[in-house]
């Protein structure tokens, strides 16, 4: 894993990878406009009386992969249905240095794409902290697609 350093702060390649995902528009005029016949994106918001200190993405899978992973999970975070998809909130760049598995699709600032209105809560949990840790819901996706976590996966000669 690439540093840098910059005077007295060091930054790893992925802390800046990350850097560079969260530079959004400042204006809304500079905000990429939504496709002709698709709604604009929701935002999952997090309950009344938490709080999100490192922001919030989302990882969506089907209803039926997340009813196998709730089983696996020591600690379920907020979940969000719509019918079709769960949608776990994850700290903000839970994606960095990890492919989720298909049919897993990450969004980050938590935003659904191309529903009308925002997925129902259908899971809260005790306390303040709206996340379901990434790592464990990265292991339990893998282990319902039977795909092989990204660090157990040989390395070839290219």
């Amino acid at each position: 894993m690439g540093v840098v350093t910059t005077g007295k702060r060091t930054m790893h390649l992925n802390s800046l990878a990350g850097l560079a995902r969260r530079r959004r528009p400042r204006r809304p005029e500079q905000a990429e406009a939504p496709r002709p016949g698709c709604a604009p994106p929701v935002r999952l918001s997090v309950p009344a009386g938490m709080t999100a200190p490192l922001g919030c993405d989302a990882v969506a899978v089907p209803e039926e992969f997340g009813r196998a992973m709730a089983k696996r999970l020591p600690r379920m975070g907020c979940v969000y249905a719509d019918g079709a998809h769960w949608w776990w909130l994850v700290p903000s760049d839970s994606d960095v240095s990890l492919e989720w598995p298909a049919p897993a699709r990450y969004t980050a600032g938590a935003l659904v794409p191309d529903v009308p209105r925002a997925p129902a809560l259908v899971h809260r949990p005790e306390g303040s902290v709206p996340y379901t840790p990434p790592i464990p819901l990265y292991l339990a996706l893998c282990r319902v697609t039977g795909t092989t976590p990204v660090w157990s996966r040989s390395v070839g000669a290219s």
